[in-house]
């Protein structure tokens, strides 16, 4: 655009930013464009999603009769499910799509995060050796918070939108600050830098805390006296051109590791079987839909499918009877009311999968015509994954059907196990819960009473036991025993 003379300065150029209200500013600008032959770009229109309808008649509208230079670009990012598209499928149709993939790997993280600026941002300070030290450090800084996002819980507790507009306000704010003073604030910087333009982003309290440590550790005095390891085996550069930097990039820095971003090796193994699993996903996808069995048959799709489904009808057990469980119990303590509500969520949860595969099996028989939601089930099913409709009234989990299905049984088993008497289980399989939560303010309700403590003045504290869950033969006098818990990033030592 620049090149064709298109830019803001010229008035022929129009950036609009989509939220609430700016829908009008965005129409005004494609009437002009259109008849002006100017170019339009909307950002983010995911963040419209009603108002998209317009902005396809406004669009067709203007397909016809307008100036032969006038074009708009549309930004947005990519929907999380299927079912989160929300651009209509007449601009989809009518346009040319490019996707912008974020680079993988810290090679080519750095590399992107050095390309936003040039030669002339590197000598724009008159302290060119400290502009450039703690540029290429914040450029390192910056690949690192984006790359992490890739080792889930043990890179960030949440997924943060760290930008490339971070990295570029941050280095004008560090050239403003050594314009202005004889020494290096490294302490505002970081501040600046770690509660502000990256911290700004960051809502929990420990992932501030490991910002705040990354550039403790990549931004200090010993970056001066090329003395900074900014990994293991990857000093901080000196004083280099801007090819210079790339090139160094290219020769110094160490295979990709977990090492690179301060973390064990073992950090990256949760990740890379995820990759794994994805892609062994993709290729059963591929697969053909009818398979051959050693005998020289072949087995349909449907034929897999009924099969499954019939096993899995003939193994779920009926539902809980509420009224009869409630009758049974003379005092509905906090323990007591936990479990009600787990049989209840159970409930819908099972009732869903018996009506849903029943609809199938009636399907499959040509008793029912096949709907959409029943293909759905059919793919899922062959395809070893959770139905969609099952997961939006279950626990979450990651786990393939079978296992999902294999969970679901234990579960069930566990809740009858309990409301057959309602007596606390001598140790409570915590992660069994469609709302753990829910247990451990029991425990503080049931203890807060039984001691006649206000309930606000009550917290729990946990501790490690040395023995099994078989070990225990009753529940403890305060509190419960619990297991099934997991550790990500470390291991509890038994011993």
């Amino acid at each position: 655009g620049k090149k064709l003379g298109y830019t803001f300065n010229n008035r022929n150029f129009h950036n609009v930013s989509l939220g609430q209200g700016q829908e009008v500013v965005a129409e005004q600008a494609l009437d002009l464009a259109a008849k002006e032959g100017h170019w339009v770009i909307l950002q983010n229109i995911h963040l419209v999603a009603k108002w998209l309808s317009s902005l396809e008649k406004k669009l067709e509208q203007h397909s016809e009769g307008s100036h032969q230079d006038f074009r708009v670009f549309i930004s947005a990012e990519p929907a999380p499910s299927r079912d989160g598209h929300v651009i209509p499928q007449g601009i989809l149709e009518n346009s040319i799509k490019i996707t912008n993939e974020a680079p993988t790997g810290m090679h080519a993280n750095l590399h992107k995060a050095l390309d936003n600026f040039n030669q002339d941002t590197l000598e724009m300070c008159t302290r060119e050796s400290e502009f450039k030290s703690i540029l290429f450090a914040l450029c390192y800084f910056h690949a690192v918070v984006a790359e992490r996002r890739k080792f889930g819980p043990q890179g960030w507790n949440r997924s943060y939108p760290f930008n490339t507009g971070d990295l570029t306000i941050s280095v004008n704010v560090l050239y403003n600050y050594l314009e202005a003073s004889s020494k290096v604030p490294y302490d505002d910087l970081r501040y600046l830098f770690g509660e502000i333009m990256y911290g700004g982003h960051i809502t929990d309290d420990w992932d501030r805390r490991l910002c705040k440590t990354y550039l403790e550790e990549f931004i200090k005095p010993e970056m001066l006296e090329g003395e900074l390891l900014l990994a293991p085996g990857f000093p901080l550069p000196g004083n280099m051109d801007y090819n210079g930097y790339h090139q160094y990039i290219d020769d110094a820095l160490p295979p990709e590791s977990p090492y690179l971003y301060g973390l064990h090796p073992n950090a990256e193994i949760g990740f890379l079987t995820q990759t794994s699993e994805k892609l062994f996903r993709i290729v059963l996808e591929m697969q053909p839909r009818d398979t051959c069995t050693g005998e020289g048959g072949v087995v349909t799709r449907e034929e897999t499918v009924k099969a499954l489904l019939e096993e899995m009808l003939e193994k779920l057990m009926d539902e809980f009877n509420i009224a009869e469980l409630m009758a049974k119990v003379e005092e509905r303590t906090p323990y007591v009311v936990v479990a009600f509500q787990e049989c209840e969520r159970m409930n819908i949860l099972t009732s869903e999968i018996k009506r849903s595969l029943k609809e199938l099996e009636l399907g499959l028989k040509g008793e029912l015509t096949m709907t959409s939601d029943m293909e759905n089930l059919q793919n899922a099913l062959f395809l070893d994954t959770v139905p969609e409709s099952w997961i939006k009234r279950a626990y979450p989990s990651t786990a393939s059907l079978g296992t999902w299905f294999a969970d679901l049984l234990t579960r069930i088993k566990e809740l009858e196990a309990w409301t057959g008497d309602f007596s606390l289980p001598s140790s409570v399989w915590l992660a069994g819960f469609f709302n753990p939560q829910s247990f451990l303010t029991a425990i503080m309700q049931s203890t807060a009473r039984k001691n006649e403590w206000p309930l606000d003045k009550v917290t729990l504290q946990c501790d490690v036991t040395k023995k099994n869950r078989e070990d225990f033969a009753s529940p403890p006098r305060e509190g419960a025993y619990v297991h099934g818990l997991f550790l990500e990033g470390a291991r509890w030592d038994a011993q």
